[in-house]
């Protein structure tokens, strides 16, 4: 037998049906911290909605083409220099690597999943353009260094140095551009954290290619300096580079959820600074000899459970979030008491979905899931906007009380599509 609405409840009615939208929802301000009315007012002056949107797609598909060429370019080229079998043994053993840092971001980004493309974006940047232009870039950094430095041993310097400060802001620039890109729907430090972590995969991922390359070519095709190499970078060590540019990450993704373009900008700024601190200290230990491991066990490790836990807390933080937001909707109609925890709360969506699957709606009841995440956190979005004040955040308050209008119409649609599923799926009497 078909089991009940997990939201149903008092107000739910006979079949589990949360209340219809209030007549005068759309003029009534639902509670909220910054006491700012955020229902939908007269839309703003320019193109249509739909005539950006259009415009946004469009680029969106060719920056995403234009990366993919520039990665298989780079690669071919890698590959026409390390010769063809090397490159794919060396590339096969990278995929290691990054199969264990893409599996975990992908975990990281479920609450809130980013758009398939833009993750492939982030992915292309680190693999494709990020090590070009860090070649180049480095070419003109490197003499200067040595320039202003003629007494350092130049690998320490290059290792410690440059290489910090090059990839950083190579790997970042990736970062800011899918900050304006996905300006919309970049919401906070684990998508910061997410896009981030995949510029930084990409980025190990054809430099292990390298690494794992120059190492066969050291050893005279001997397996031995292989495996070493491997060993460090690709089981030890596979999410350094994550860790490195996460950093970075979170700070945009807290400027981008808590201010406008200038805070974003300083964030980006200021984040630079932590995540060539962490690579500087990684690439030092390379230089310890024999201490590296110690090394390894005293600080790495420790870097990296904290990392790990910082993690856990900002994934939970976005459900606390998700929860309070949608809490909002409720004095006004557009959910339930019930619907807010289930859609707030992990054990919530577990037994959502298992009910939805019970009569074959599980896909509806996922999208139902999505669209009120994504609603919570334009809302928050609205909040902001309202505080912050000045026009640039007048106009994105404007164009997200659209959006929120929108979502909420296809919260509804969605909505009564599932509970028209469920009473189909009733025996009938």
């Amino acid at each position: 037998m078909t089991e009940p609405a997990p939201w149903q409840g008092p107000a739910a009615g006979a079949q589990g049906a949360p209340p219809a939208p209030l007549p005068n929802a759309v003029q009534t301000a639902a509670a909220n911290p910054a006491g700012a009315v955020l229902w939908p007012r007269p839309a703003p002056s320019g193109p249509p909605a739909g005539s950006r949107g259009l415009q946004l797609k469009v680029t969106n598909i060719i920056l995403l083409c234009v990366l993919i060429l520039v990665t298989v370019g780079t690669l071919a080229f890698f590959a026409a220099s390390l010769g063809v079998n090397v490159f794919l043994i060396c590339g096969a053993l990278a995929l290691i690597p990054l199969g264990i840092c893409v599996a975990t971001l992908v975990w990281i980004d479920r609450w809130e999943p980013e758009p398939v493309p833009a993750l492939i974006v982030a992915f292309c940047w680190g693999a494709g353009m990020a090590v070009i232009t860090t070649l180049v870039l480095g070419s003109w950094v490197q003499p200067l260094l040595i320039g202003n430095a003629p007494a350092a041993d130049a690998d320490m310097l290059g290792a410690v140095v440059q290489a910090p400060v090059v990839e950083e802001i190579c790997k970042g620039a990736g970062l800011l551009l899918l900050f304006f890109l996905r300006r919309r729907t970049f919401d906070g430090p684990v998508d910061g954290v997410v896009y981030a972590g995949l510029i930084a995969a990409g980025f190990a991922f054809t430099e292990n290619i390298l690494y794992f390359g120059q190492a066969l070519e050291e050893a005279d095709g001997a397996a031995g300096g292989l495996v070493g190499i491997f060993i460090v970078r690709g089981m030890m060590s596979p999410f350094a580079h994550v860790m490195f540019t996460a950093m970075l990450g979170m700070c945009v993704g807290w400027a981008a959820r808590h201010g406008g373009t200038a805070l974003v900008l300083g964030a980006w700024v200021v984040g630079l600074l932590p995540a060539m601190a962490l690579h500087g200290l990684w690439n030092a230990t390379s230089f310890l000899g024999a201490s590296f491991f110690a090394m390894y066990v005293v600080l790495q490790v420790p870097l990296f459970i904290l990392f790990i836990t910082g993690i856990v807390l900002l994934r939970r933080s976005e459900a606390k979030l998700t929860r309070a937001r949608l809490a909002d909707y409720v004095a006004s109609g557009w959910f339930t008491p019930q619907e807010v925890p289930m859609l707030a709360t992990g054990a919530g969506r577990r037994r959502a979905l298992a009910w939805a699957k019970s009569f074959a709606a599980g896909a509806a009841m996922k999208e139902f899931i999505r669209l009120t995440t994504r609603l919570a956190f334009v809302r928050q979005r609205l909040i902001v906007d309202a505080r912050t004040g000045g026009p640039a955040s007048a106009a994105r308050f404007r164009e997200g009380q659209a959006r929120e209008l929108e979502l909420l119409g296809k919260v509804v649609e969605v909505r009564r599509a599932l509970l028209a599923s469920h009473a189909a799926a009733l025996p009938r009497r």
